[in-house]
């Protein structure tokens, strides 16, 4: 009979079993103790939120999330349209530096190796997801994402006549006729936000009046456009992510408010048009250059927009459209708060929320955005980081939507590109008032027909200092825009030249030269 095994190398096994067991069960909480982020962009968003004041406008779901914490009310793009804006705060670089300055450039073309905010997350055992409208339009970028991108697809209008009216933009009389239907929806698409590089000329002629109306209310459900559906899509995907070891990013981009200004009537029929009030500056500049701001163009491609002014009826029409589609995705986010409430997971997850610029309703006679004025530069931030000791409050601190990179890495433990030219945002979630950036930067070109002009905007505590420089010959200024919103917080009068702020333009020009590095905080305190 043999005898037993010792005993020792038992123990030993167990041991060794019970080592191992112990690290994975470690690395398991490791991963779980990550946080999840939900990444929320929300189309031509300006500040009209309760969260920032207004008190006309119903955006209760977007309140509760400022309430969970900070909410930025001095938060800058870095352009002023779409496409340069999303590009930005993906690759946490400068548009200049992505020069992405238009609809139809992609940032890898002078960025190839560039590393994409949900890439550096993918790269670091996250799973990423993304639906609704991240990047612009067709210019998607799968090196971000783990899984394809994608989003539900569904109709622009809901009434038969509009979706008639919308489909000639197709059918305009100068395409190619040979042309593929997939072309020609391509071609259109390149075409939708006209006056995006703002050329003085404007829009063409061709383009005018081709689409369908700039709004409707129709007596329809939620999930009949494509916002409804993203936040079921959304949902549906935390659901999924519910429960895996590996911590998830999920950004969901909603295409509302942008025109045209399309929501069920149950949005409409939280707004009373006729209290409604227009913008009281409805003039341009005084002093200022006239390609500083131009009417709005890409709202002049809708059905029944007139050239020049846009009559009162009209007006209120737009910005009661404009308000409905805001209440309309601000009910789409409220159902994704839901659901990390439902899921339990909402105290594991950082939800930002930002609209990619602002907006124009009537401001210096104008609309849509394509400017550096404060209206278009100017957007929301929401950060809601959970347990941050300044959640619930609101910061005045300038800060930059280049920011937005480095704040989510940070947040996450995880190591900021060498590309990223913004900064993290981390000390101001707990200390909301402390000193920060004296300046935030912003660009937007103009393309005429004889010169190539950008237009460099920085924003300081008290001015808007905007220098508009000769792209052919980068020294050449050729105009300058001064405003103090100390006394002109609507920027109505250029102060520009006049002998009585000589030495206060030099002093501003002197630091936009020293250029945004030398604008950052002081980290020291940190």
């Amino acid at each position: 009979m043999s005898s037993p095994p010792s005993a020792a190398p038992l123990r030993l096994l167990r041991n060794i079993l019970l080592l191992v067991t112990l690290q994975t069960v470690g690395l398991g909480a490791a991963t779980a103790e990550r946080p999840n982020v939900l990444f929320i962009v929300v189309d031509d968003l300006r500040t009209d939120l309760g969260c920032y004041g207004n008190t006309l406008v119903k955006s209760p779901n977007i309140d509760r999330l400022a309430q969970r914490g900070i909410t930025f009310t001095r938060a800058y793009c870095q352009q002023a349209v779409c496409s340069p804006s999303r590009s930005s705060v993906m690759t946490g670089a400068r548009p200049d530096t992505t020069q992405v300055w238009d609809l139809v450039t992609h940032f890898r073309t002078a960025m190839p190796d560039v590393v994409t905010l949900g890439q550096l997350f993918r790269q670091h055992g996250y799973f990423v997801q993304g639906t609704g409208k991240i990047y612009h339009g067709g210019y998607d970028d799968a090196p971000t994402w783990s899984t394809p991108w994608q989003t539900p697809k569904a109709p622009p209008y809901a009434r038969p006549e509009n979706l008639a009216l919308h489909e000639r933009q197709y059918q305009t009389a100068d395409e190619d006729k040979g042309s593929s239907r997939k072309s020609r929806r391509k071609a259109a698409a390149a075409n939708r936000e006209e006056g995006a590089n703002a050329a003085a000329a404007g829009a063409p002629a061709s383009r005018r009046n081709t689409r369908g109306p700039a709004f409707e209310g129709a007596d329809v459900p939620d999930d009949t456009f494509q916002d409804g559906k993203v936040a079921q899509f959304a949902i549906e995907r935390l659901r999924d992510f519910k429960g895996k070891s590996e911590p998830f990013f999920l950004a969901v981009g909603f295409v509302k408010p942008h025109l045209p200004f399309v929501s069920p009537k149950k949005y409409w029929d939280l707004y009373d048009p006729a209290k409604l009030p227009r913008a009281s500056n409805r003039f341009r500049p005084r002093g200022a250059p006239d390609y500083a701001i131009l009417p709005g163009n890409e709202m002049r491609a809708y059905h029944g927009i007139p050239e020049g002014s846009i009559p009162d009826d009209l007006a209120r029409q737009l910005k009661h459209g404009y308000y409905a589609a805001i209440s309309y995705t601000d009910a789409q986010i409220g159902r994704l708060l839901d659901e990390l409430d439902r899921l339990g997971i909402a105290d594991n997850t950082i939800v930002v929320l930002w609209g990619d610029h602002g907006w124009k309703l009537g401001e210096h006679d104008a609309w849509c955005k394509h400017s550096n004025s404060e209206n278009d530069t100017n957007a929301p931030l929401i950060i809601a980081a959970p347990h941050k000791t300044g959640n619930g409050r609101a910061s005045r601190s300038l800060v930059e939507f280049v920011d937005i990179y480095p704040t989510l890495a940070d947040l996450a433990g995880l190591p900021i590109p060498a590309q990223v030219e913004g900064t993290s945002l981390r000390p101001l979630l707990s200390q909301p008032d402390r000193p920060w950036k004296s300046a935030a930067s912003s660009q937007y070109p103009r393309n005429g027909s004889s010169e190539r002009l950008m237009g460099y905007s920085m924003r300081t505590e008290q001015h808007r200092l905007t220098v508009w420089v000769n792209r052919q010959s980068p020294g050449e200024i050729k105009a300058i825009e001064l405003y103090d919103h100390a006394t002109d917080p609507q920027e109505n009068e250029n102060l520009a030249g006049r002998p009585e702020v000589r030495e206060l333009q030099e002093t501003l020009l002197s630091a936009w030269r020293r250029g945004w590095k030398a604008a950052g905080p002081d980290l020291s305190r940190s």
